[in-house]
């Protein structure tokens, strides 16, 4: 239980808390929180959602009472270290960087004196673990990417950035889920959809799974957002 927390967050819900680190030793103890108590099937939790250093988990108090809940957390989190967690899942995320798609690629490259060929294979060299998902729904936050190409944020925000499109703020790259506002630096796009109200499961990504990036060609752009386009005619 070192520097483990059990909080309450209102009056259905607590926070196991791991740390105040962004780390991915942290994280997998998250992830492996969240993976026992599904294991579990506990009567009366509703809901978990996992953050960078905490698992949120949402109960119904007419089922789960908030004692037998936080001693069940407490038996478990001193166990994490021997769960044994589902098969690495990396997700390939293809993208079209430069040109329309990333308008600001030849400025991250003169902002390290490198050329753009090298910031797009820098960025699609690791595997990025997803720590969670927020700011809107099914945007990944990342680890992992190369400081050579941390670059801040624009100092005047876009008013419109286009889903799909791949960033780049300070240490951190992520790729918006939808139409908004936003100071990254925009490198790329995908043709993926991340988030699609309208589909079964909105949201394509997973906390705990992982994000290869591949660079494609704008015809490649082109023809997987027409295969896109029509798997969502389909399912709707």
């Amino acid at each position: 239980m070192d520097n483990v927390r059990i909080l309450t967050a209102g009056d259905c819900a607590v926070s196991v808390e791991f740390g105040q680190e962004i780390s991915l030793e942290i994280n997998h103890k998250v992830m492996a929180l969240k993976t026992v108590l599904e294991g579990e099937h506990i009567r009366g939790i509703e809901e978990m959602v996992p953050t960078y250093c905490s698992l949120l988990i949402q109960y119904d108090p007419m089922e789960l009472r908030y004692g037998p809940l936080c001693e069940k957390l407490e038996e478990l989190v001193t166990n994490l270290d021997y769960v044994e967690m589902p098969p690495k899942q990396v997700v390939e995320i293809p993208v079209a960087y430069g040109g329309e798609y990333g308008p600001d690629l030849g400025e991250v490259a003169r902002a390290h004196n490198i050329s753009e060929e090298e910031v797009i294979r820098l960025h699609c060299e690791p595997e990025y673990p997803i720590y969670m998902l927020g700011f809107v729904a099914g945007f990944p936050y990342l680890g992992g990417m190369n400081k050579a190409i941390s670059t801040p944020r624009k100092e005047s925000p876009r008013l419109k950035i286009e889903a799909g499109s791949v960033g780049i703020a300070g240490e951190q790259t992520g790729i918006y889920s939808v139409e908004s506002p936003g100071g990254w630096q925009i490198i790329g796009r995908t043709p993926l959809k991340l988030y699609d109200v309208n589909c079964k499961d909105p949201v394509l990504l997973k906390a705990g799974q992982y994000i290869k990036f591949k660079p494609i060609s704008k015809e490649e752009f082109m023809a997987i957002a027409k295969e896109e386009f029509r798997a969502m005619e389909n399912e709707h």
